[in-house]
């Protein structure tokens, strides 16, 4: 007989930029080994289920290149060419190179650069303590979620929604701008049952059938940037047919009359020449959620990755607020939950040092910055020192020609604190091998659910390798500043100290109960005591340039984008990258099922399961084109052109090119990434890059 393995269980919580941050169950092998990884049953909103790529984290943290010592480059800039160094010479370097600097331009020309690679709180967030310490340029986070919350507070006033769980309630679940099966299974798990328990129907809203679209019993695939287009086509429905709630209206919106003046002439045959989709699938999209009081919108961010995402994401919310959808059980809107934590960050992040006269640097326009683009600059010194963790911008981030332009430069510092050797870290001068969440402890809040959850240590990384907060305490150490609140504590004692400050009772509260859910009340979710603008109603015709949004660019940067072309009442608006008879195609960069952003494309797990980088044509497409299946075409646009294999399918709609990735840029024929193509130019009103909104053309390579 087999003799069962001898292990305990560990209870913790995914890292991952991830709306779910599902709560996890952890199988520990030994001090420093894990085996499988599984979803907590007994939390309401994780439900026993997580991603195949997460359930396999055994193969990512005892990955063979994983990253192990400090190194430092010994050739030239990318070359790959590595000498190994001690940990207190590598810091010691770091902090001379901040000095340095800090000589020559001021402080501001000491960039830390960090985004969401761990979602922790103390880990992701403590490098501001030492940026505000130190008066080191500041950051404005406008890669992801600008867009869509915008758009979402535009309407509600506050960035809060329907109990996420509630999807299990309706009778209808649109899910719209997300492909949840790849990046938010949790969402599923939620609309199945709603569809097995009660026999709901799930609408997907998309621009390629994707994994999701399969699950659909209304899949609605339209042009990208189109969405509000078919919104104000089912609004229009609503007024017409009489499916729309007056009453609702009435009471809890701003200019209901106003609106259905507007929408008059925006009708199914408007919208069907605009987003592709026909008539009659408008009108029967208009039908079900008309008829179907308890209708659930789950809004997801692909509207953050159009320049006109702001409004459709509005035109969109609007949709269950005409119907009055709000007011039922299981029926409304969610996007995310940000407004409902009250988590106060100030000692981790040191606020009480912050100075508003130390200038933002746009973190998507990193490209420009680097290379010494005045506009970007904001009339401060070249960036020329850096700290980069949680993030890979030589990857991510858009105008990809730029960003490696910037990257080259001689006369600039970076030092990279990463857990494998990312396309950032192979231009770097210092690598530092870093720890995993089950390496240290850390606190997370999920974005698509309501739980606050611990991550504990739950196994000794290698000796070799360094936390996040390891490092910023032994720069302040280096670089004086040790000595003021909020350095000198433990991982610890920073998350006992954020949640008795935000209320939230302590650590030991919180270990003990494993996570803390913090979901308003049914009322309080449902607005049903009047929304959170100033009237109290639900904003029809939004204030865009006075309203304050999640996210809003400091004043030293003011609005973003061509505010100018914002409408009054929800509308479709060209405020997109237009095709032409040069670039007749769209290109979308859409998440892999088996990567999250630039992470898990290092595990041959993930890699061998997605294949290969490709680029997704129609067949009517690649008729004209003379193109055949797994043939190599180049797609490119003035910022450069990208060489892959196509994929012939159509799954893809006419004119549209879909790229699922993201992919380490060795992994395409020219070593150059898909981000080549993307734009970094800002969208409108508070910044965001529109990463499937790029014009294109392709051709045989």
């Amino acid at each position: 007989m087999n003799k069962p393995l001898d292990h305990r269980t560990g209870f913790t919580a995914c890292p991952h930029d991830c709306p779910s941050t599902c709560a996890l169950e952890v199988d520990i092998l030994d001090a420093r080994t894990i085996g499988r990884v599984r979803g907590a049953g007994d939390n309401s909103y994780t439900a026993g289920v997580i991603c195949a790529k997460v359930a396999r984290y055994a193969e990512r943290i005892h990955s063979p290149d994983r990253l192990m010592t400090p190194m430092r480059r010994t050739g030239a800039k990318g070359s790959g060419s590595w000498g190994e160094i001690g940990w207190d010479d590598a810091l010691d370097m770091i902090a001379e190179a901040f000095v340095k600097a800090e000589a020559a331009h001021g402080s501001q020309a000491v960039w830390p650069y960090y985004y969401a690679g761990t979602m922790g709180l103390v880990q992701r967030d403590g490098i501001n303590r030492l940026r505000h310490a130190k008066r080191y340029s500041n950051t404005f986070d406008s890669i992801c979620t600008n867009t869509a919350w915008t758009g979402f507070v535009a309407g509600t006033g506050k960035l809060m929604g329907v109990d996420p769980r509630e999807m299990a309630l309706a009778d209808c679940v649109v899910i719209w701008g997300t492909n949840a099966v790849a990046t938010q299974v949790n969402v599923m798990t939620h609309a199945i049952r709603a569809r097995k328990e009660r026999g709901a129907k799930i609408v997907v809203v998309d621009i390629y059938d994707n994994a999701t679209m399969k699950q659909a019993d209304m899949a609605l695939k339209l042009r990208p940037g189109t969405d509000a287009a078919l919104a104000c086509a089912v609004m229009h429905v609503a007024f017409r047919d009489g499916t729309a709630d007056r009453a609702y209206l009435a009471k809890y919106t701003d200019d209901p009359a106003g609106l259905e003046a507007h929408l008059a002439s925006r009708t199914p045959q408007w919208a069907a020449a605009i987003t592709g989709l026909s008539v009659e699938e408008i009108e029967a999209f208009a039908a079900l959620v008309g008829a179907t009081p308890r209708t659930f919108f789950r809004l997801g961010y692909g509207f953050t990755r159009q320049r006109n995402g702001s409004v459709a994401m509005h035109a969109a919310l609007c949709v269950p607020t005409v119907f009055g959808h709000w007011q039922r059980e299981g029926g409304g809107a969610f996007h995310n939950n940000g407004a409902i934590w009250k988590l106060d960050k100030r000692v981790i992040e040191g606020h009480e040092f912050a100075d508003p006269a130390v200038r933002h640097l746009d973190q998507s326009k990193i490209g420009r910055v680097l290379t010494g683009d005045a506009e970007a600059l904001y009339g401060g010194p070249p960036v020329t020192a850096m700290l980069v963790q949680n993030t890979n911008p030589m990857n991510v981030a858009p105008e990809q020609r730029l960003v490696r332009q910037g990257f080259a430069r001689e006369d600039l510092f970076v030092a990279v604190h990463e857990q494998f050797m990312t396309d950032t870290a192979k231009m770097a001068d210092l690598v530092l091998p870093a720890t995993m969440f089950l390496e240290h402890d850390d606190i997370y809040r999920a974005g698509g659910q309501s739980h606050i959850l611990f991550g504990p240590k739950l196994v000794d990384g290698p000796e070799t390798v360094r936390s996040n907060h390891f490092v910023v305490e032994e720069l302040a150490r280096r670089l004086g500043v040790a000595d003021r609140s909020g350095f000198g504590m433990s991982e610890r004692e920073h998350v006992d100290t954020l949640l008795t400050i935000s209320g939230h009772g302590d650590l030991e509260r919180l270990e003990t109960e494993r996570w803390i859910d913090v979901q308003p009340s049914f009322e309080e979710a449902h607005f049903l005591g009047g929304f959170h603008n100033e009237s109290g109603r639900f904003r029809l015709a939004p204030d865009w340039i006075g309203m304050n949004g999640p996210n809003r660019p400091p004043a030293s940067m003011g609005l973003q984008g061509p505010v100018d072309g914002l409408p009054r009442f929800p509308d479709h608006v060209e405020l997109i990258e237009p095709v032409d008879e040069a670039h007749p195609f769209k290109l979308a960069t859409s998440p892999a099922r088996q990567f999250l952003n630039s992470s898990f494309s290092e595990t041959k797990g993930s890699a061998s399961r997605e294949g290969r980088p490709e680029l997704m044509v129609h067949p009517d497409d690649a008729d004209r084109l003379g193109l055949e299946d797994g043939q190599t075409v180049l797609v490119g646009n003035r910022r450069g052109e990208v060489e892959m294999p196509a994929k012939v399918t159509p799954a893809a709609k006419p004119g549209v090119v879909i790229h699922e990735g993201l992919w380490p840029n060795a992994a395409f024929v020219r070593g150059e990434g898909i981000n080549t193509l993307v734009g970094a130019d800002s969208v409108a009103p508070f910044g965001g890059v529109g990463f499937h909104d790029t014009a294109v053309w392709v051709r045989p390579a």
